[in-house]
């Protein structure tokens, strides 16, 4: 059996566009990107208060990313 990689990514720690590079691969990341050719979305965890969690498989090396600190950023939008 293949264990999978997974990482905890906050994305309130990530300087610039939102663009990051896969912990493991270092496949580039991007929210720009909507082909889905560098990663795939599996699940949006939402709560009362919008988007709580996204987990994405990078397509190079199969790791999860879990991205957190959708809420902070929330909160700075509403500002």
């Amino acid at each position: 059996m293949k264990q999978k990689n997974a990482y905890v990514l906050d994305l309130t720690k990530i300087d610039g566009s939102g663009s990051f590079s896969c912990p493991r691969c270092g496949n580039v990341i991007s929210p720009d990107d909507l082909t889905e050719d560098a990663y795939t979305i599996i699940e949006a965890k939402v709560n009362a208060y919008g988007l709580e969690e996204m987990v994405v498989c990078c397509n190079n090396c199969a790791s999860q990313l879990h991205l957190t600190g959708f809420s902070v950023l929330q909160e700075l939008e509403g500002r």
